[in-house]
C-alpha cells in the first residue's frame, strides 16, 4: 500500500469480501486524536474521562449523561456529532454502505453528520481505489473528490490548487500562525514555491510533506459553440482532466457495479442530448440551463472547466429510454473561483436500469 495520504485512515481499516472498507476501532482513534476531540488543558474531568474510555474501547455505548456531564458547550456537541457519525457508521457495517445511506438514490436523504466526516470517508475509499497507482497525476486528482479546490489561469494555463494550501500561502507564506505574525508586522514572508504537476517533477509528489503543494494542469483552449455547449482542445499531453476522468470511472465501478468510460470532452453539439450530471452545483444549474436552452451569460460560462462524456460499456445497465445516450458531466467553479467537485453526484444521479 501507497501511504500517499497517511491521515486517510486506509491502514486502520479492513476489507470485506467486496472490497468495501469497514472501520476499525483504530481508525476511530484516528478521530479522537483530532483537535476538534482531543482534550485541551482547559477540558473538565468528565470529559477527560470520556474521551479516556473512548480511547480504551472506541466502539463502547456511550450514555447521554456522559455527554451532558461535559462543561464546555462545543466539547459536547462535538462528541455528539463524533458519535452519531460512529454509530451510523458501525450500523452500516462499511464506509461506502454508510456513504451510500447519506445519499440514497430514491431521493430523502438525511445529513446529519459534518461535511469534515464525508470527505474523510471520501479520502480513505479514494486512497483504497489508489493505492497501487504510480501515477501522480490520477493521485493528485483523486484530491479533488474531497478537498476544495482553487482555480487560476497562469499565462494560458488553467491551474488546480488546493484551496487551503493556496489561501494559507496568500496569508501566511505557507508558515502558518508565525507568518501571518510577520505579515501583521509588516516583515516579508518567506515563499514556499507551488510547483505544477508534470513528468520531471512528479517523483515529488510521493513525499507526504509535499503532496498538497502540486497544481494540476486542466488546461483546455476554449471557443464560444452556443449551439449547446461549448468547444474544448486539449492542449496538454498530460492532462489532469483526463487523470480525473479516470479516477471518476473507477468510483462509480467501486460504488454501483457498473463499469464506465469517461473522457473530457472537445464539443458538446448532440441534438438528442438525454442526461447530464453535474460534478457540482454549479455545474449542476449551468448543465440544467444549457439543455433548457436558456440564455446563459458569457462570463457564467467561461466559469465552466471542463466537460466530459460518460459511457456506459453495458447499455444495458441504463435506464431502457436513455439505453446506448452518452451522458454529459460538467466540472464549474463558482465566482470565488473555487471548485468543490460531488463525487456523490455521479452515485446519485446516473440513468441506471432499476436491475443494476
Amino acid at each position: 500500500m501507497q501511504n500517499f495520504w497517511p491521515t486517510s485512515g486506509l491502514a486502520q481499516l479492513q476489507r470485506d469480501a467486496r472490497g468495501w472498507l469497514r472501520p476499525t476501532d483504530d481508525y476511530f482513534r484516528l478521530f479522537l486524536a483530532r483537535p476538534e476531540l482531543a482534550p485541551v488543558p482547559e477540558s473538565c474531568k468528565a470529559e477527560r474521562a470520556l474521551h479516556a474510555g473512548l480511547l480504551a474501547a472506541p466502539s463502547r455505548p456511550v450514555t447521554p449523561a456522559e455527554i451532558k456531564a461535559m462543561k464546555d458547550a462545543d466539547a459536547r456537541e462535538s462528541y455528539a456529532l463524533f458519535l452519531r457519525f460512529r454509530d451510523g457508521l458501525l450500523a452500516a457495517g462499511t464506509l461506502e454502505a454508510y456513504y451510500l445511506s447519506l445519499f440514497p438514490r430514491q431521493g430523502g436523504g438525511h445529513i446529519n453528520i459534518p461535511p469534515l466526516f464525508i470527505d474523510l470517508m471520501v479520502e480513505a475509499v479514494v486512497h483504497s481505489l489508489l493505492e497501487s497507482s504510480e501515477d501522480a497525476y490520477a493521485v493528485r486528482a483523486g484530491e479533488m473528490l474531497f478537498r476544495p479546490q482553487r482555480i487560476s489561469n497562469q499565462e494560458g494555463q488553467v491551474l488546480s490548487g488546493d484551496r487551503e494550501v493556496i489561501d494559507l500561502f496568500k496569508d501566511t507564506g505557507g508558515v502558518g500562525d508565525f507568518g501571518r505574525f510577520l505579515a501583521e508586522a509588516g516583515a516579508p514572508l518567506r515563499t514556499i514555491e507551488l510547483q505544477v504537476l508534470t513528468d520531471d517533477n512528479a517523483a515529488d509528489y510521493w513525499q507526504s510533506a509535499q503532496r498538497h503543494r502540486h497544481l494540476l494542469d486542466l488546461t483546455h483552449e476554449v471557443t464560444n459553440d452556443l449551439s449547446h455547449g461549448l468547444v474544448f482542445t486539449m492542449t496538454r499531453a498530460r492532462s489532469g482532466l483526463k487523470a480525473l476522468a479516470s479516477v471518476l470511472q473507477l468510483w462509480v465501478q467501486h460504488f454501483l457495479g457498473v463499469a464506465v468510460t469517461i473522457r473530457p470532452l472537445q464539443k458538446v453539439d448532440d441534438e438528442a442530448w438525454r442526461w447530464h450530471v453535474g460534478l457540482d452545483v454549479e455545474a449542476t444549474g449551468l448543465l440544467n440551463d444549457l439543455y433548457e436552452d436558456r440564455e446563459v451569460a458569457p462570463e457564467r460560462m467561461q466559469r465552466l472547466v471542463s466537460l466530459f462524456r460518460l459511457g456506459f460499456a453495458n447499455p444495458q445497465e441504463m435506464r431502457a429510454d436513455v439505453s446506448g445516450k452518452p451522458v454529459y458531466l460538467g466540472l464549474m467553479m463558482n465566482t470565488d473561483g473555487v471548485v468543490r467537485l460531488k463525487p456523490q453526484n455521479l452515485l446519485v444521479n446516473l440513468p441506471l436500469a432499476a436491475t443494476v
